[in-house]
């Protein structure tokens, strides 16, 4: 079993990679991004009988900052 861990940083704060990614696409001629927000995704190879429970647990106390982060989760 997989799942994929979609990690974002919360609405109002500061993305300052995103922002650099923007600037930069700008000054290569690509005009018309307006924003960026820059993230991380995490691939875990489960053992049978993990749970999205358990995936979640492992999101809140290791992969993603609670104070500043989301987080989704999808099981395959």
């Amino acid at each position: 079993m997989k799942a994929r861990v979609h990690v974002m940083l919360k609405d109002g704060v500061l993305d300052p990679q995103g922002e650099a990614v923007r600037h930069a696409l700008g000054a290569m001629g690509f005009d018309g991004v307006n924003g960026v927000r820059q993230g991380k995704v995490i691939e875990l190879d489960l053992a049978d009988g993990t749970t999205e429970a358990n995936v979640n647990e492992m999101c809140e106390k290791l992969l993603s900052n609670m104070v500043i982060e989301s987080y989704t989760v999808e099981m395959s």
